[in-house]
């Protein structure tokens, strides 16, 4: 009987089409099989997200909802957002980049927690329902794209780079350190400025303004901390107002939240270690 099988199958993949023909009988037999698999069953995922159009006259935050079957979809919240511009709704708005978690763009709200939306997989339970905003208290451009001209200029008004106050060897050599030196810097370059943590913190929330943010001070603390800086106490004394530092309440939703596992809020506690040895010190030189 099986041997009839083989023969129909041969007989009927050579007709068809004659590629078939280095095929052999147990392959045929499987590939018959697999073309035979009935569809699998439709796993609608629903989406529920933040549409806004400030430009538009008249237009009010709303949620939009979509349907996603997830059969049909990658497993990361970035890929339905995705698959929604791509084949659903045009309009939706959202930054990307990278899709591996370095470049920070698609930092958004999902499920009521800051994260990279490639970096957090979709829940496969489709009776619940995914829920997801822009970044929060952070002025919208549109949809889920928050603006982020105050948060890079506090990051230039730290001056994230190399500083020496001797610049004559500038160029012609290069500033060593030891490799002791050199891993006091882990868990501070990884940083990607995403603003998933400093959006996240209630202090930032209502003093954005003055206060640097957890974001902005780990790096600050990662310029303070290397060997080949020679401004540690300038750099240290830009923080001695009352907002730009001391507006930490070590609530830790920072360190929390962070997508790359960095500890903001350890940071910040270590510059204030430094701010008082700083201060102790001017003050006993005065």
């Amino acid at each position: 009987r099986s041997s009839v099988v083989y023969s129909s199958l041969s007989i009927a993949c050579l007709m068809l089409n004659s590629s078939f023909a280095f095929l052999s009988l147990p392959q045929l037999v499987r590939y018959a099989q697999t073309a035979a698999a009935p569809a699998p069953e439709p796993k609608i995922k629903t989406f529920q997200i933040y549409r806004w159009d400030p430009d538009t006259p008249g237009d009010k935050p709303r949620m939009q909802t979509y349907e996603i079957d997830l059969n049909t979809c990658g497993p990361m919240v970035l890929d339905a957002l995705i698959k929604i511009k791509n084949e659903m709704d045009p309009t939706l708005t959202f930054r990307r980049s990278c899709r591996e978690g370095i470049c920070g763009s698609c930092a958004m709200n999902i499920n009521g927690g800051n994260t990279l939306a490639c970096l957090n997989k979709i829940d496969t339970n489709t009776s619940k329902v995914m829920k997801i905003y822009p970044l929060p208290h952070m002025y919208v451009v549109k949809d889920l794209v928050p603006d982020m001209s105050n948060f890079y200029a506090q990051y230039k008004s730290i001056e994230p780079y190399l500083k020496k106050k001797d610049e004559s060897k500038q160029g012609k050599e290069q500033y060593l350190q030891s490799i002791e030196d050199r891993q006091k810097l882990d868990g501070l370059y990884e940083c990607i400025l995403c603003a998933c943590c400093s959006t996240s913190c209630p202090s930032y929330w209502w003093n954005g303004d003055k206060y640097l943010g957890p974001a902005v001070l780990m790096q600050a603390y990662r310029w303070m901390i290397d060997s080949r800086d020679d401004f540690t106490e300038e750099r240290l004394s830009k923080l001695q107002d009352p907002f730009s530092l001391y507006r930490c309440h070590t609530i830790m939703n920072c360190t929390k939240t962070c997508p790359k596992g960095l500890n903001p809020g350890k940071a910040i506690a270590e510059i204030k270690k430094m701010m008082a040895i700083y201060k102790e010190n001017r003050s006993s030189a005065i």
